[in-house]
């Protein structure tokens, strides 16, 4: 058309579209390379600190935006690990635990909950003891305890990997601890199936000052043999969460028994202070050390 641009011909356009993507492709290149080399200095002076000092999967790398093959068969090996900690029973006739048993004579209860299906799909039955536990411990406790009292209690929760794990080394210290500081005890005693609220029926059933409830946590990706351990001021089945303190993350790479069974000692401390537990003592709660010898 008169008067009107002149069109380049199709080689020039072509050529002009080449050098284009080509600096494109260059600058994506750069970028790439520029974040390797900023992956590989921050897993350099970042990386192996963190993960020396967590079990979460930090600065794995990836290859082309999936795990590398090590890290996916690790990731996939814990998750059957967890899935088998969470259907493990509970076995007090494992040789650590059996020798428990015998010494401090710790009997067995069952919650309301009458099988493990029941225990996962309706968490509310974990919370109450079934009618014949509920007659056992008023059996076991009677007479009631006389202040200052402590119960303690193993639940397996959801992972009774952690009370095969953690138990042995940590009740010792826990009665010895109480013993020491004048506190009675009630006679121990294991519950199946167990949920953090059946903390209600053992506070009404035996009339501890203190209930000590060590139950094994969900199992996760670092660890299926973490425990808890929840404490709970004269508890009473109408009381909730807001009532008790936790001290948990208890395993090999967490908190270990000896510091946790000081931390846990030093809590029910406080709370036989405040004769309170729950919010009342967090304050408390948070002035404990990280770590206790």
């Amino acid at each position: 058309m008169a008067g009107g641009p002149e069109l380049e011909p199709a080689a020039e356009r072509r050529a002009a579209l080449a050098t284009a993507v080509s600096a494109i492709r260059g600058e994506a290149q750069a970028r790439t390379t520029r974040r390797q080399t900023l992956d590989e200095e921050l897993s350099r002076f970042l990386g192996r600190p963190l993960q020396e000092m967590t079990p979460a999967r930090v600065f794995t790398g990836d290859i082309g935006g999936a795990y590398p093959t090590s890290t996916l068969l690790g990731l996939v090996a814990d998750q059957a690990v967890a899935r088998h900690a969470v259907k493990l029973p509970l076995d007090l006739t494992q040789p650590a635990l059996a020798a428990l048993i015998d010494r401090y004579k710790i009997y067995a209860v069952g919650s309301a909950a009458p099988d493990l299906a029941t225990h996962l799909a309706d968490p509310t039955s974990g919370r109450r003891l079934s009618d014949e536990a509920r007659e056992a411990v008023r059996t076991a406790s009677s007479p009631r305890l006389r202040s200052p009292s402590v119960q303690l209690v193993i639940g397996d929760g959801l992972s009774a990997a952690a009370i095969h794990t953690q138990v042995p080394a940590l009740l010792p210290r826990l009665i010895a601890g109480a013993r020491e500081r004048g506190w009675q005890l009630g006679r121990p005693f294991a519950v199946r199936f167990c949920r953090v609220g059946v903390l209600g029926d053992v506070g009404a059933l035996t009339g501890a000052d203190v209930v000590v409830l060590l139950i094994g946590e969900r199992p996760g990706l670092g660890t299926s043999e973490s425990l808890s351990t929840y404490l709970e001021w004269r508890p009473d089945p109408a009381h909730t969460d807001a009532d008790r303190n936790v001290i948990s993350n208890i395993h090999a790479r967490g908190l270990q028994t000896g510091p946790a069974a000081a931390r846990i000692l030093a809590l029910t401390e406080a709370i036989f202070a405040a004769a309170a537990s729950g919010v009342a003592v967090h304050a408390a709660e948070s002035a404990l050390p990280a770590r206790l010898s």
